[in-house]
């Protein structure tokens, strides 16, 4: 059993934690990700059915048999076959991975007056969680822009700043811990929120069309690097992080869309060289190795 941030409440099982989170008719993102056998799969379907009791069933037979799960946090347009920006029909949340700085990392949070009270707390391994709040009437670029303050104020990680970023589903093994280690939610409030209930400072930096170009204008590596070396560097953090090849590809290909005859085909084999990259390290370092995802249309 983990040690809950809040023991005056119940952890939530998966299905409750999806059906709280999400209208029962929203399309949602499931992504199963086993790191020993390199299996990818991505279903998309209404929250009803990941919720039911068929498809829990065989998110629990992926989970025992080595597969890590996670739910996309805002829901998808009617007929999407991937989980990337442009796939995004509503902002539904903000959210923050504290994945270091254990319980005074969490404590800042819940203290701060900055931002108001989370409504889910995640355990997702010793001293790791992940921070949601229920958000209305934002657009992507103000609920990115947000993310990113989030995570500069609290320190978490800047991997977690897209809004169509996956967390951990509740109720269900983190894989990489021997035993497993089960993730748990606690409800902390109902209340929903708006841009306005945030009371953090907004750098220019922060807007997410600066992401991408303020992470490989500023590497923190002292070795001079090429323009070409940032771009593959970036991929692989971001791969192994858990974003999606699709939307990574997306931002290499923007950023150099003035100095490649072809960026859009740069960026794919740049993309494909990382995921190369992050197999061959899967087995020393335990790296993610993410396939190209089975985005399933008709969930």
């Amino acid at each position: 059993m983990t040690e809950s941030p809040n023991s005056n409440s119940s952890p939530l099982s998966a299905p409750e934690y999806i059906l709280d989170n999400f209208d029962v008719s929203d399309r949602v993102a499931v992504l199963v990700l086993n790191r020993n056998s390199r299996e990818t799969i991505q279903r998309i379907t209404t929250a009803k059915k990941a919720a039911s009791p068929e498809f829990q069933a065989w998110l629990r037979f992926k989970n025992a048999n080595g597969s890590d799960i996670y739910l996309g946090m805002n829901p998808l347009r009617q007929h999407a076959w991937t989980r990337t920006k442009d796939d995004i029909v509503a902002i539904r949340h903000v959210y923050l991975d504290l994945d270091h700085g254990g319980q005074d990392g969490l404590k800042s949070v819940q203290d701060s007056s900055a931002t108001p009270p989370p409504n889910y707390v995640l355990t997702t391994s010793p001293g790791k969680y992940q921070v949601v709040w229920k958000v209305e009437g934002m657009s992507l670029e103000e609920a990115e822009t947000l993310l990113h303050a989030i995570a500069r104020e609290f320190d978490g990680d800047p991997a977690a700043t897209d809004a169509c970023r996956v967390l951990r589903l509740p109720g269900l093994a983190n894989k990489k811990y021997t035993p497993d280690f089960y993730v748990e939610a606690q409800r902390q409030t109902t209340d929903i929120y708006q841009l306005r209930d945030f009371k953090l400072h907004f750098d220019s930096q922060d807007s997410p069309r600066h992401n991408y170009h303020e992470r490989v204008k500023h590497p923190s590596s002292p070795r001079a690097l090429s323009q070409s070396e940032y771009d593959w560097a970036f991929a692989k953090r971001a791969l192994a992080r858990g974003e999606a090849p699709d939307e990574v590809i997306r931002q290499i290909a923007s950023y150099r869309a003035k100095d490649k005859h072809d960026p859009q085909d740069y960026a794919r084999r740049t993309v494909t060289k990382a995921e190369a990259e992050l197999r061959a390290n899967d087995a020393t370092e335990g790296t993610a190795s993410l396939a190209p995802e089975d985005a399933e249309r008709n969930q």
